[in-house]
């Protein structure tokens, strides 16, 4: 195969054209550049799409997590954002439409050694993908998953997706759509997620130090990308994107850090139960009045999470929530390796030898 080309081969093998150090001068410990990670294959997305800078963004982050490319697997569902591993010159695959967790879930408990990601969209993985979506994030499987939310589908030229807003006008509902949209966040934190962040698509620096975070965490790395789609739904984030409102619309949060947003002279103060918003510059009130965030309380990233299309608050983003517990193939392997007890004396030879057998 010509050097550069993506391998078709299994995962172990370096893919041809490259050694394993890279070219001198990387940008990480890998030695390795965002033009090793950059596939052969034209990007066949919009001009203008976000899917544009999440791809540069990843490209420009994985030489700097010093991972060898013949460890790395980007694995897709079906829409818009799963054209992704063609991009990447690492091993991959375009699966199936919102059965990717299922395929990560494989690969990962059977090669632990692979980093593998998986990218799916708001239409991929919240409605045929739904079911899929919600049992990796209670297994905890050692992966990470970038999900792009444009709120539409865009691959299919338009119609409205599970997280479009009430109201919402496209080819499928032509009168406005009357479904109540899913909240990403709020549902991958019901489905008992260890690991839940947002970021955008529109501000490569905070999108990379997200991910990072949710590559160095061990667990599933859930990450909301809010996306735009300029040709079937423009400007659905700006808000919380552009110049003129980002500072007053979108909350910037850390661990251990108040609340506060539109360069400091706002807050957030928790009332019981609720969050509101608190001014700091008129004396009433100050930083020290501010909720203190904790990503490690399920709580509060409960709360924060509920922050949604709020009128008086602003969209959060960052990591909502993280929580250290095991993975599931991690528990796998050790189950079968006997590290860990086995509760029953099964036998897999027994179990497909029993009962009624049939010689083809």
């Amino acid at each position: 195969m010509p050097p550069g080309k993506r391998p078709a081969g299994p995962p172990g093998k370096m893919p041809p054209g490259k050694s394993p150090a890279g070219p001198p001068g990387g940008d990480g410990a890998s030695g390795l550049t965002r033009k090793d990670f950059t596939s052969d294959q034209d990007v066949r997305w919009c001009p203008g799409c976000g899917d544009y800078a999440v791809l540069a963004t990843v490209q420009r982050l994985m030489p700097e997590l010093g991972i060898p490319r013949e460890k790395i697997v980007f694995i897709s569902g079906i829409g818009c954002s799963s054209r992704f591993p063609y991009y990447m010159n690492t091993y991959g695959m375009h699966s199936i439409h919102g059965r990717a967790p299922t395929i990560v879930t494989g690969l990962k408990t059977s090669r632990p050694d692979l980093d593998i990601w998986m990218i799916t969209g708001d239409g991929d993985s919240l409605s045929i993908g739904g079911n899929h979506i919600i049992h990796i994030m209670r297994r905890n499987v050692n992966l990470q998953i970038i999900m792009f939310n444009n709120q539409i589908y865009g691959l299919t030229k338009g119609q409205y997706s599970p997280t479009s807003e009430v109201g919402k006008i496209t080819k499928s509902t032509p009168f406005g759509s009357i479904d109540h949209p899913f909240n990403p966040i709020a549902l991958v934190l019901g489905a008992e997620s260890s690991f839940a962040a947002r970021t955008m698509d529109r501000d490569p620096k905070h999108m990379k130090d997200i991910l990072r975070r949710a590559h160095d965490f061990k667990g599933t790395g859930f990450v909301e990308v809010y996306q735009n789609c300029n040709i079937f739904n423009d400007e659905a984030f700006f808000e919380y994107t552009e110049k003129a409102t980002k500072s007053d619309r979108a909350i910037f949060f850390e661990h251990e850090q108040p609340l506060v947003y539109a360069g400091g002279t706002k807050g957030l103060r928790l009332e019981g139960f609720h969050l509101e918003a608190i001014d700091l510059e008129n004396g009433d009130w100050g930083v020290e009045d501010c909720l203190k965030y904790d990503e490690t309380s399920r709580e509060l990233a409960t709360i924060l999470a509920r922050v949604y299309w709020h009128e008086e608050l602003p969209q959060p983003f960052g990591v909502f929530y993280r929580e250290d517990r095991a993975t599931y193939d991690d528990q796998v392997n050790a189950q079968v390796q006997g590290v860990i007890k086995k509760r029953g004396k099964g036998s897999l030879e027994e179990l497909l030898a029993e009962g009624d057998t049939w010689v083809v």
